[in-house]
């Protein structure tokens, strides 16, 4: 199943952090915090949303940075993904 987001949304994946800290430490799943970097995979077409003209910025294969509890989750073939709007993404990280 391949998803299309509409108008200003954006679908991401997020990158998994690593397991150690550079001190060697291994981290549990629950010390570790929730990542806000992640990969876009699907980028909506932007438009008129709620009376504004929308300019879509960020592209497919795009690094971005996120706000932490932004977007709704997903499970699209086994995999976890996350919709969030164009908005609620704070850089693209380069």
């Amino acid at each position: 199943m391949k998803i299309k987001p509409l108008a200003d949304r954006v679908v991401i994946k997020l990158v998994e952090e690593e397991e150690t800290t550079k001190g060697g430490l291994i981290l549990t799943g629950t010390a570790k915090e929730k990542p806000q970097v992640a990969e876009v995979l699907a980028v909506g077409p932007g438009g008129n949303v709620d009376g504004k003209e929308v300019e879509m910025i960020v592209k497919v294969g795009d690094k971005v940075l996120t706000s932490k509890y932004a977007g709704t989750e997903v499970k699209v073939d086994g995999e976890e993904c996350t919709i969030v709007r164009q908005s609620d993404i704070l850089a693209i990280v380069e």
